[in-house]
């Protein structure tokens, strides 16, 4: 038996069930803020989420590149 109780061998996905982190919306280092208003760029910074930036060009709300992208 084993330490989790599971006999059969290859069954599940693990701890973490296989789903990524913060379910496929962490988007590592690198990469830009976008303001969706106005097109501003601005270079993300690691561990400052881009919704809590403003544009430094006309306020509103930044947003992940690759977010901009998927819409």
């Amino acid at each position: 038996m084993s330490i989790l109780g599971n006999d059969a061998p290859g069954k599940g996905l693990g701890y973490g069930g296989g789903h990524g982190r913060n379910k496929g919306g962490a988007f590592g280092i690198g990469g830009y803020c976008v303001c969706a208003k106005c097109g501003a760029k601005v270079p993300h910074t690691q561990g400052v989420k881009c919704t809590k930036l403003k544009c430094p060009e006309c306020g509103h709300t930044m947003i992940r590149e690759e977010l901009l992208k998927k819409s």
